[in-house]
């Protein structure tokens, strides 16, 4: 998998900041098909079967949102107040936001004009068109991720771990929310799993700090309902349909 040249989305045609009340990097994703999910013998059921999926071009923010990001929708009255503790330390404002339920993730995200990526989108970011295992090759490699750790970490904290589109943390930290309802597959946008009104457990992506290197596979599913998982190790990050402003 070609990585080096793809680190930094200052790199990418079409890349740039946020909407004017996020104003984080946000990384282009261009339009195509990829192979989506896995057969590999090893993977769960639900990762199969493997399907060519096609993404229309979308911006993705290029690291997680953080409690300092979060906080600004807090104060603009727009976000409800997390659950967890960290929220409040000021040595974790870089930290991922975290024990935050699905609604609360997309209310932040409409209200930075966003929205929570698809499922399909995520696991685009996160592999590109190669049939990658994870974001950066074929092998796990611990200086890439913060995996199987401690806690969080602010985000970006591994730059070695982008995707072949340079996007930062898709590979641990914290499980990300995505849009998607768990539905199986093979993905289908108009199945009724995009639907943001209906109830259901929501899938989310990525791993975390409290995983191992399995969980933090790009094809890997893991599921909560649109509440939230009471452990420090879900967040989020939002995405455009639209070119950043």
């Amino acid at each position: 998998m070609v990585l080096a040249a793809l680190t930094s989305s200052s790199e990418i045609e079409g890349s740039g900041t946020g909407s004017p009340r996020d104003a984080v990097e946000m990384v282009v994703v261009p339009r195509g098909e990829f192979l989506m999910g896995s057969n590999a013998l090893e993977a769960d059921k639900d990762e199969a079967p493997v399907a060519k999926v096609f993404v229309e071009t979308f911006w993705i923010d290029k690291v997680t949102v953080t409690n300092g990001r979060y906080r600004a929708c807090v104060e603009a009255g727009a976000c409800g107040l997390p659950i967890g503790s960290a929220f409040d330390q000021p040595s974790r404002t870089e930290h991922p936001a975290t024990v935050v339920s699905w609604s609360k993730a997309d209310a932040y995200c409409r209200w930075a004009a966003k929205r929570l990526p698809t499922e399909a989108e995520w696991e685009k970011a996160a592999r590109g068109a190669d049939d990658g295992v994870y974001p950066w090759g074929p092998r796990f490699e611990s200086d890439r991720a913060n995996v199987a750790g401690k806690g969080t970490e602010p985000v970006g904290s591994h730059p070695s771990g982008a995707s072949p589109y340079g996007v930062l943390d898709m590979a641990g930290n914290v499980f990300e929310w995505t849009s998607s309802l768990y539905k199986p597959y093979p993905y289908r946008s108009d199945d009724g799993r995009e639907d943001p009104t209906s109830h259901g457990a929501r899938v989310n992506r990525g791993g975390s700090w409290a995983h191992g290197p399995w969980y933090a596979r790009v094809t890997f599913r893991a599921t909560a309902n649109h509440i939230y998982r009471w452990n420090s190790d879900l967040g989020f990050r939002c995405a455009s349909s639209e070119p950043p402003r």
